[in-house]
């Protein structure tokens, strides 16, 4: 850790005023911001992207259409496209705008707004077309181009965030920001957010609340020096890592911040992940809002089963030669079962067959008690990068999560979902603490937000963390992104072991 003790000559330069809650004149805001050029190239793009992006999705559903009706034309299918495109555009970028699409990069939602945002265009342009007399044997052409809609637009600005990231990497651009809390909270959001080759915050130091840890971080000094410290390294955020951050402190950091033109973020804590969900109890002397158990039920049931089981059904037609390939290299290559069933609690803690490709050597459940000392994960977790009792072809499997593929037909059992919290062992569950047992609550998954979030990399209650994050703020958006999440996840081979 390195500490200047020299004192700093910018410590000594007035303060500039950069109020962000100041408003000024809209030519005069316009005339001085100096990267209006790259918010507006930005704004254009984006919107250029989308629209090549919906008009090819109208296109590629009518295509499809009139192929499989044996009266494929092209032209006539551009022509249909051309004269849907205006309307669907159109209101596509309104309910884009208004849900920050269009904002700047730092800021702007992701495939859940994106997936959000087209099923509503979807609904108004029936609405519209139905108001309009128009009369439709079959709404295909809605859904289809919803489908596909969705697969373009998120993989061009998937591929459009690259781009511009990289642009921006080259360019030695960074948000330059410091972390105020205490000691533990510090270091883990310090290292979380410098996790990865190219990290988007470049963590300058932190201020502490109480002595300084020793994290590896530089110390910048105290929070009565917020002012200078922002100008001295030219911040431009300000995170806030501790859930007992005095409440006086925080209003008062928040408006000096603004005050310079920084942004000011708050890692949350398990208590604000919960207050989420928090449904207002009126007529109490004191305001409360009770915690509503974030157990799936009724509509929601039905809305995530349906999900599950047809995504299942189509992903195990789509990868049976994957499924078949791996099986024959399990049988060929080392003595057992090709599948292994792993006894883990799921709902409520009532314990379920959990099924795997089979991995390790026969003998691995015997060999894991001589292995307890070298275990590498936190919390109640087993964890070996080099587990010895790994098979060569496991290894592979694992390496890719295929040895995951026969939970699928766990979820058209009902033990399992797509996605929720992962199932633990026996062993893992015998060692959670109570807190960290709401993750019973629903349905354990395939996949999750441990799987998109850094996997094995992370805290054990980071982790946990996680889970109660997608309890709390389930969709079935929210499911769609974690699915699609999981794939490069999976192929990058992020924490996976």
């Amino acid at each position: 850790m390195t500490v200047s003790q020299q004192p700093d000559p910018a410590m000594d330069r007035p303060l500039p005023d950069k109020d962000v809650r100041k408003r000024r004149p809209p030519v005069l805001r316009f005339i001085l911001r100096l990267d209006t050029a790259r918010r507006a190239s930005r704004v254009v793009s984006l919107l250029a992207i989308d629209f090549v992006a919906i008009f090819g999705a109208i296109l590629t559903a009518l295509v499809l259409k009139a192929f499989l009706r044996d009266n494929w034309y092209f032209a006539r299918s551009l022509g249909e496209a051309r004269h849907s495109v205006a309307f669907a555009y159109l209101v596509a970028v309104l309910l884009f705008a208004r849900s920050g699409l269009y904002a700047e990069r730092a800021v702007r939602p992701g495939l859940a707004t994106i997936v959000g945002s087209l099923f509503q265009t979807m609904v108004v342009t029936v609405i519209f077309a139905l108001v309009q007399g128009e009369k439709f044997s079959s709404y295909y052409i809605f859904y289809g181009t919803l489908f596909f809609a969705v697969a373009y637009v998120s993989t061009a600005r998937y591929v459009y965030e690259r781009l511009t990231g990289m642009a921006l990497r080259a360019a030695g651009y960074q948000r330059r920001a410091v972390i105020v809390g205490t000691g533990k909270h510090i270091e883990a959001v310090g290292h979380a957010l410098q996790d990865g080759p190219h990290p988007a915050i470049s963590v300058v130091g932190f201020i502490s609340l109480v002595p300084r840890p020793d994290n590896g971080l530089t110390s910048l000094g105290r929070l009565e020096d917020l002012d200078h410290i922002i100008i001295a390294h030219r911040l431009d955020e300000v995170i806030i890592a501790d859930p007992d951050f005095p409440q006086q402190e925080a209003v008062e950091l928040v408006a000096r911040c603004h005050q310079r033109g920084v942004r000011v973020r708050v890692a949350p804590s398990t208590m604000e992940i919960l207050v989420h969900r928090a449904e207002f109890v009126p007529g109490q002397t004191v305001p409360l809002f009770e915690l509503k158990p974030p157990v799936f039920d009724g509509i929601d049931f039905a809305i995530k089963r349906g999900f599950d089981v047809t995504v299942s059904v189509l992903v195990l037609i789509a990868l049976s030669p994957v499924l078949a390939a791996s099986a024959l290299l399990i049988r060929f290559t080392s003595r057992g079962p090709i599948v292994y069933r792993s006894s883990r609690p799921g709902i409520g803690g009532v314990p379920f067959d959990c099924l795997k490709f089979r991995t390790m050597y026969r003998d691995a459940d015997q060999r894991q008690a001589d292995l307890e000392s070298v275990n590498e994960a936190t919390g109640a977790l087993f964890k070996i990068k080099d587990d010895p009792r790994m098979t060569p072809v496991g290894r592979f499997l694992r390496r890719f999560s295929l040895d995951e593929l026969p939970q699928l037909m766990n979820v058209l059992k009902g033990d399992m979902s797509l996605v929720g919290p992962r199932p633990l062992p026996q062993r893992d569950f015998e060692r959670l603490e109570e807190w960290h047992k709401k993750r019973y609550l629903v349905l354990p998954g395939i996949t999750g937000l441990w799987q998109v979030s850094g996997r094995s990399d992370l805290d054990f209650d980071d982790l946990v963390r996680l889970d109660f994050l997608y309890l709390e703020r389930w969709s079935v958006y929210l499911d769609l992104t974690i699915l699609v999440k999981t794939v490069p996840a999976v192929f990058t081979r992020r924490g996976s072991y």
